[in-house]
């Protein structure tokens, strides 16, 4: 069995070097900071078993880079706070953020590895980094849609996501989603025709959630509207989602007017990217460490100039076509920090790109062999990044030889460095 792998954060050399010798004895694999920045630095990196962190720090005190962790969805495993001077007050704050328990110094060892073990066993429960959208941004157009989605979140009504493409309408929807209670997300819109009722049961005391409501046929709509009647009964919030205007629907005839009315309650919109761009920094290195962390691509970092050409680009595709530019920085750049020419290289495929193509990011204007290449070079580096960088993987992907396949990379331009 792999060691579970423990991060102790501590000011004083002393308690650091004798709770990784004591953990280090009981099979634990650990890692040592001395401050907060080090800690910041290093859970951008990996996602640890466990944390045991100390209140009191010179640089950041524990319980606010315990709020940071929260805010930027890093608080993917317990925490376990660490003092010798903390009250009761600071103990109940640090739970309420998210700790999953307190240790008093000096800490009795019985008592450390009974917290240790009980720790342990709640991070194999826990999700992975995912990233949240409504939580980690802070812009006043995300801060207005936080506040909408909290006021949904106390009715009983059926909640209309409504947001361009790619703004990221999944995420606000889970943000609706109690924990521990089902997530459906419906893949297959057939099911309502045909078995509404089979998809409440699945959904039962949780979420049903419709991504776009104007690819349904009238068949679907009306299946769904069945459905809507009947989910009170089993307990179901039905959220959906739509980039179309629906009334222009209604009016050609393409969409129920009943099904809209029902659907149309408690509408909440979804700001587009380029209506708070203050938050693409923030948003970009949390998709780059959730990348980092998935173990697909190596670590990376972004310098300032890359973050600043970041938020000064075109993002039709919002979220969605951020993360594709992210996860295929990532996987190109030669170097660990990315930088603006990075950011300059990758951005030149998505030239062109508009509402119209959706994420599409290719310019349609401009002659077939620039295009056909300009879709190559995409397709490779989406499959380098998909493989991690395993050159075998990819060559296997692909159906190509591997000497076919550095062939081809070295006429497209493309330098992996993994390979």
């Amino acid at each position: 069995m792999t060691a579970r792998h423990v991060l102790v954060v501590d000011d004083e050399i002393g308690i650091r070097e004798l709770l990784r010798d004591v953990l280090e004895d009981e099979g634990y694999h650990v890692h040592l900071a001395e401050n907060a920045a080090q800690a910041r630095r290093y859970r951008q990196q990996v996602r640890p078993d466990l944390v045991l962190l100390d209140i009191w720090m010179p640089d950041c005190d524990g319980v606010t880079l315990l709020k940071e962790w929260g805010a930027c969805g890093l608080l993917t495993m317990p925490v376990v706070m660490m003092s010798g001077h903390a009250t009761v007050d600071t103990a109940l704050e640090a739970t309420r953020i998210g700790a999953f328990d307190f240790l008093e110094k000096p800490i009795a060892l019985q008592k450390l590895l009974k917290t240790v073990g009980a720790a342990l066993k709640r991070s194999e429960s826990l999700p992975r980094r995912t990233l949240n959208l409504v939580s980690l941004c802070k812009s006043a157009p995300i801060v207005e849609l936080r506040r909408r989605l909290e006021q949904a979140e106390k009715l009983n009504m059926p909640i209309l996501l409504v947001g361009p493409k790619g703004c990221g309408a999944e995420q606000c929807a889970r943000f609706l989603h109690r924990p521990d209670t089902p997530w459906v997300s419906l893949l297959h819109a057939e099911k309502l025709a045909h078995a509404p009722l089979e998809l409440l049961e699945q959904a039962k005391g949780g979420v049903l959630f419709i991504p776009e409501l104007a690819n349904l046929d009238r068949i679907e709509q009306k299946g769904l509207l069945l459905l809507l009647q009947k989910a009170d009964k089993y307990a179901v919030r039905v959220i959906c989602a739509t980039a179309r205007a629906l009334p222009q629907l209604v009016a050609s005839g393409h969409f129920d007017e009943a099904l809209l009315a029902a659907v149309s309650g408690f509408a909440v919109r979804i700001p587009a990217l380029n209506d708070h761009r203050e938050d693409i920094p923030d948003l970009a290195r949390a998709l780059l460490a959730q990348d980092g962390e998935s173990g697909e691509i190596p670590y990376h970092e972004f310098d300032t100039a890359a973050l600043n050409a970041l938020r000064n680009a075109d993002w039709p595709g919002g979220v969605e076509q951020l993360a594709q530019v992210v996860k295929r920085l990532a996987a190109t750049s030669l170097e660990q920090t990315i930088t603006a020419a990075d950011v300059a290289r990758v951005m030149q495929a998505y030239e062109g790109l508009d509402s119209t193509q959706g994420v599409l990011p290719i310019s349609l204007d401009q002659p077939l062999r620039a295009a056909r290449d300009a879709f190559e070079r995409l397709y490779f580096e989406h499959h380098i990044a998909k493989a991690g960088g395993n050159m075998s993987k990819v060559a296997e992907t692909v159906g190509l030889e591997r000497t076919h396949l550095y062939r081809k990379l070295k006429q497209l331009g493309i330098t992996n460095r993994n390979g």
